[in-house]
Order: C-alpha cells, then sequence, then structure tokens
C-alpha cells in the first residue's frame, strides 16, 4: 500500500468516532401523561391526535421521546402514588388530560416541572391553577374548554330539535357537577321539567339510572361530559336507544356510534392542540409564557339512522344546523 494511501486510511479511521457521534440519536425526552383508558372509543382518537401532532413537532414516542402514560379513571389515592412514582423517572413535562383529579395531582406532586392541562370539565382560573388565559404565570398551561357554556347550549339545541317535549332527563356526575349546574338553570328559563340523576362510585350501573327517567316520563336525555360516561359510551346509546330517547351528548364519537345527536368542541382539535403546547415546552418555551387557548372548531352531529329507530323526525333546521349528518 503507498505511504499517501495508508495515511489517508489511518486519517478516516480516527475520524470514524467522531462522526459516528455525530450521528447519534438526540437526546430522549420523557413526559409523564395522565389521560384516558387507550381503549376508551371517544377519547382513544383525541390522544393519538395528541401523539401526533408531538411527532409532527419533531418528537416520535419509541425515538426521541418516552411516553409514561397511566389511565385517569382511578381514584386520587392512586393518580398520586402514581405521580410519585412518575416523577422519579425525571419527566420534562406533565400532562393533564381531562379531569380535574388529573391536573390537582401534579399540582400537588411539583411547583416546577412544567405542566400542561385539557380541562374539560373545569374551569382552571377559578380554581387557581393558572392566572389568567393571557398570562398563566407559574409552571402550567394548557387548552381549557367553557363546559359549561356548552351544556347551555346543547339544552337550547334539544329544545330547538323537539319543540313539543318538556320533559328533560340528565346524567351527571361530580366530575361534571358545574355542567350539570348551569344546564338545569338553562332548562329551568326554558320552562323544561328536569329529572336528573347524579351517578356515584364508578363503574357506572346506568340501567336503574334510565328505568327512573323511563318512570317519570322524560321525553329527551342530556348526557354531560365525564371520563365514566365516555368509558361506556356502546352502553349508554344502548339503553338511550331502549328508551326511545332522544339523547344529546358532548363528543361526535357518540354519534358515529349510535347516539342521535351532539354538540362540543371538536375533542381530536383540541389534544392536538394540547400537543402543540407540549412541544413548544420540550424546544425550550416556559409554561407561564405561553397563553392557555381555547378550542378552535365546534361541531354538531346528528345520526338520521337512530332517528328513525326511535321514530323522531328532525327539524330541517337542526339537519342544516349540523356539521356531520349519518344516513
Amino acid at each position: 500500500m503507498k505511504r499517501r494511501s495508508f495515511i489517508m486510511l489511518l486519517g478516516g479511521a480516527a475520524a470514524w468516532p467522531v462522526a459516528a457521534l455525530g450521528q447519534q440519536s438526540e437526546p430522549q425526552r420523557r413526559i409523564a401523561v395522565f389521560g384516558a383508558v387507550l381503549a376508551n372509543r371517544v377519547m382513544g382518537p383525541a390522544y393519538q391526535a395528541f401523539l401526533d401532532e408531538l411527532q409532527r413537532a419533531g418528537f416520535v414516542e419509541g425515538q426521541n421521546l418516552v411516553v409514561d402514560h397511566r389511565a385517569s379513571d382511578q381514584d386520587t389515592a392512586r393518580l398520586s402514588a402514581w405521580a410519585v412514582e412518575m416523577i422519579r423517572a425525571n419527566p420534562d413535562v406533565l400532562v393533564a388530560l381531562g379531569s380535574e383529579s388529573t391536573l390537582q395531582v401534579w399540582a400537588g406532586a411539583s411547583q416546577t416541572l412544567p405542566i400542561v392541562f385539557v380541562a374539560n370539565n373545569y374551569d382552571p382560573i377559578a380554581r387557581g391553577y393558572v392566572q389568567s388565559l393571557a398570562r398563566p404565570g407559574g409552571n402550567t398551561t394548557g387548552i381549557f374548554l367553557r363546559q359549561t357554556e356548552l351544556a347551555e347550549k346543547q339544552v337550547e339545541l334539544l329544545t330547538q330539535a323537539f319543540p313539543d317535549r318538556t320533559r328533560l332527563a340528565v346524567l351527571w356526575d361530580s366530575v361534571s357537577a358545574d355542567q350539570f349546574v348551569t344546564a338545569e338553570q338553562r332548562a329551568k328559563l326554558l320552562r323544561l321539567q328536569v329529572y336528573s340523576r347524579k351517578m356515584e362510585n364508578p363503574p357506572y350501573d346506568f340501567v336503574p339510572a334510565f328505568r327512573a327517567f323511563a318512570d317519570a316520563g322524560a321525553e329527551m336525555l342530556l348526557v354531560l361530559s365525564s371520563q365514566f360516561f365516555a368509558q361506556k359510551r356502546d352502553h349508554l346509546i344502548e339503553l338511550a336507544l331502549r328508551h326511545r330517547l332522544p339523547a344529546m351528548f358532548i363528543f361526535k364519537g357518540y354519534v358515529e356510534a349510535g347516539g342521535l345527536m351532539s354538540y362540543g368542541a371538536d375533542n381530536v382539535a383540541m389534544y392536538r392542540q394540547g400537543g402543540t403546547l407540549v412541544g413548544k415546552i420540550l424546544k425550550g418555551n416556559k409554561p407561564g409564557d405561553l397563553p392557555v387557548e381555547q378550542p378552535t372548531k365546534y361541531e354538531m352531529a346528528v345520526n338520521l339512522k337512530t332517528a328513525k329507530a326511535i321514530g323522531v323526525e328532525l327539524p330541517t333546521a337542526i339537519l342544516l344546523r349540523a356539521d356531520d349528518v349519518i344516513e
């Protein structure tokens, strides 16, 4: 071998470790997530959208991102124990998806780690988690859905769809208590009789509740937003069909599965917003400097197959207003 070629070979060999180091993957980031059960047919697609948005931001689970996801349908003691365990793994961001209990646990577990929430069923400003939408301050920011306003609108839409019906059944629990208060107030202003049933101790037994609604002569049903209701989506829809109750839900996933009507924020788009915020923090932004966002996309869906099955006809005005009509 010529001397020049030998020297070049040695130089290349010496440079190889440096080049290899330059090609190593970037350090892994870690997020700790409390969210819906992954098999949840209402919130599962939304959680996948959350991960997709992180991937768009350059953070791919299994490559440069570790996601420690735990189901939020647990009592506070279990969530708190999990939080201690998850924080020991040194996550970069804590994520609270859904009910207040998830954010409550993270806020109690750390005052320094960045926290991102998607607040479906509570007001993070009124509860003191952030200072304001524009200036959240501290270590927390997120997405805030004003669910109480939606509950009022859902009642109004039911009365517009069924103007001759005056007896409204409402299904709620501790998670959706704020929604129930505003829904009941709006219903009374609209001169509706309200038959409410607060569900206790999940997993819930919905059969007695529907039996009580039937005995009371309820003519319409409002199912408020709770992760414990979303878990039983198909069962709730089956009971509404069995009792021929026109039912209003919060997310389109209910209508796609056979529910009659839904009105609310696009939960897939909302969780994408949450993923965007987490991505920004992983890139170095401080949560207190990122304004709390609100959903930008709302949708109404109706299922004409279900309307026919329970023997009701939806007014043309409702059909024209719907963003999605399933035939």
